[in-house]
């Protein structure tokens, strides 16, 4: 028989069950960064700042600080927090669209400049919230809302690949990985690292997570999966990308 671990700490029992969809990957993920912080045993530092679209339902999630931003300005209001107050640990949390649409130029700023915060993005490749249309990382061919026959790569681009552009003009001290909801004890590791970087004061750490929509999908579990584990990882790879200390491959 299967030992369940113990559920984190940091859970409000006050907003259990939560507000997600059945199915939705963002419970996962934030079930595996509660056990990052916990693990780190640092709850009392911790500022957590969520973006408008279904990573709002994430507002009263945990037992931390937390501030619901604009859409797309998560990460900036996070880097003023951390200005204010460089003791603080700042996550910021986001999806797709808030992260390579309306609030990409943040991203790529705060990453330009090594701001010494955590941003952490789900990848679920429609915009969930408003019912599902195209996203930056929507895959080519992929049906939604507003692609009814499928991406057309020629007529609106390529998903975005948002860690490899952040590993790309990140400085070298930058923590940088894509992790998945199907595998939560790397996701873990991941967040780990990247506050690990946080407490150092070392600089900037991005990971997008590959995440789950079945409502948007129109996919029951067993589809969902197979979405998430071959057809997403196939275009977006899971792994470190940057990480401080390791020489870059030839």
């Amino acid at each position: 028989m299967t030992v369940q671990p113990p559920m984190p700490k940091l859970w409000y029992k006050e907003s259990k069950p939560h507000k997600f969809c059945p199915g939705c990957g963002h419970p996962l993920l934030l079930k595996a960064l509660a056990y990052a912080i916990e693990e780190l045993g640092i709850e009392e530092r911790t500022i957590f700042g969520c973006d408008i679209g279904c990573s709002l339902l994430a507002w009263d999630f945990f037992n931390l600080d937390t501030v619901q931003t604009h859409h797309g300005r998560t990460t900036p209001v996070m880097v003023g927090i951390k200005r204010a107050r460089p003791e603080l640990i700042c996550i910021a949390y986001m999806g797709d669209g808030g992260g390579y649409a309306i609030g990409s130029q943040h991203l790529v700023n705060a990453a330009v400049r090594n701001e010494n915060i955590m941003v952490v993005l789900a990848n679920n490749t429609v915009y969930a919230m408003t019912g599902g249309q195209m996203a930056p990382t929507t895959l080519p061919n992929q049906k939604t809302e507003t692609t009814p026959y499928g991406r057309d790569a020629e007529k609106t681009g390529n998903p975005t690949l948002g860690p490899e552009m952040v590993a790309a003009i990140t400085p070298d001290s930058a923590y940088v990985a894509r992790g998945t909801v199907a595998k939560l004890g790397q996701l873990k590791s991941f967040f780990k690292k990247g506050l690990q970087r946080q407490l150092e004061g070392k600089g900037f750490s991005f990971i997008e997570v590959l995440s789950g929509c079945p409502t948007n999908w129109r996919t029951n579990a067993e589809e969902t999966w197979k979405f998430i584990e071959n057809e997403m990882t196939r275009y977006f790879k899971v792994g470190e990308l940057k990480v401080p200390g390791q020489k870059k491959e030839d």
